[in-house]
């Protein structure tokens, strides 16, 4: 574990080694179902992110601040697209955790790391409590950092049989295959006949289309974030839609805004049993990110690290 100090306000800095070190899926998938119902429940101060266009540098700065329990904090997040194929990776950021009580700094740590595994986390309680019964057939749509966080965090879940995998990039799409026991074919033929779909691009028009889809199915639409990029078309959005924020839908979400989808319950809903499942055939869970969840990840750090 490598730590430094702020030797000024002694509030410890843990890094992504350190984050790595205590962060697991087994405990990770079950404080974000904790944290989604609370958010749905009212009991998470939290606005939508404020996000700043770094249009010189192609990027993008975004401040994500929550109040949760005992605990508050703000991640600071970046996404440069052009830092694809370099040394650094297209997200990047760090978590302020505050105690809620006094105001007083507990630690500072590296936050994208809890941002690929969170992220992944999320999934996992989407299908957990939204796939179709005995699915079998996974569907990845990406090869990136996203495409094996959450083919990892399915994996504490529930056991697929078939696992297919579609990127942009062939050369990538078959090394991840190769690593994972999937099967690297085309965006159609991946998704044709799954039962769950994962899409985890950077795209910001469509590689998903609904015509594809079998009747029952749920897509996890994850990669497209702001209100003019999207993953799925229209025709994927005429399912039943589940959201983990409404109110960042409303600002952020390209696949809602464009199709004009209408969301039907927010997953924390879902799973504290606010609102039924839905008996559509096809579903689809919108995630965008939100502050709570990095919290709640960043609490299980401090615990794991014995902070």
């Amino acid at each position: 574990m490598n730590t430094t100090q702020n030797t000024s306000a002694a509030v410890p800095y843990f890094d992504e080694t350190a984050v790595r070190s205590v962060l697991r899926y087994e405990e990770l998938i079950p404080a974000m179902e904790q944290a989604l119902a609370d958010f749905s429940a009212g009991k998470v101060v939290q606005p939508v992110r404020s996000v700043l266009n770094v249009a010189q540098h192609s990027g993008f700065f975004g401040v994500m601040p929550v109040v949760y329990g005992d605990l508050m904090g703000a991640k600071l997040v970046t996404l440069y697209p052009r830092n694809a194929g370099t040394a650094l990776p297209t997200h990047q950021g760090i978590i302020a955790v505050l105690k809620a009580t006094t105001g007083e700094p507990l630690a500072v740590m590296d936050g994208r790391l809890i941002t690929e595994m969170r992220t992944a986390a999320v999934t996992a309680v989407a299908v957990k409590h939204l796939a179709p019964p005995n699915s079998r057939v996974l569907a990845i749509l990406g090869s990136g950092v996203q495409a094996r966080a959450h083919f990892a965090a399915l994996g504490v879940i529930r056991k697929f049989d078939e696992v297919r995998l579609w990127s942009r990039n062939r050369e990538h799409a078959q090394a991840l295959a190769d690593e994972i026991g999937a099967m690297s074919t085309t965006a159609q033929s991946a998704v044709e006949g799954a039962d769950v779909v994962i899409t985890v691009t950077h795209a910001s028009e469509p590689v998903l289309h609904g015509a594809w889809l079998r009747p029952e199915v749920l897509v996890n639409a994850v990669g497209a974030a702001g209100a003019t990029n999207r993953e799925v078309d229209d025709a994927t959005m005429q399912g039943t839609v589940i959201v983990d924020s409404r109110e960042a839908a409303k600002v952020e979400s390209g696949e809602i805004l464009m199709s004009g989808a209408t969301v039907y319950a927010e997953l924390g809903e879902i799973v504290s049993g606010t609102k039924p499942k839905p008996v559509a055939d096809r579903v689809v869970f919108k995630s965008l990110g939100q502050a709570v969840e990095d919290l709640a990840a960043a609490k299980l750090v401090l615990s794991g690290l014995g902070s």
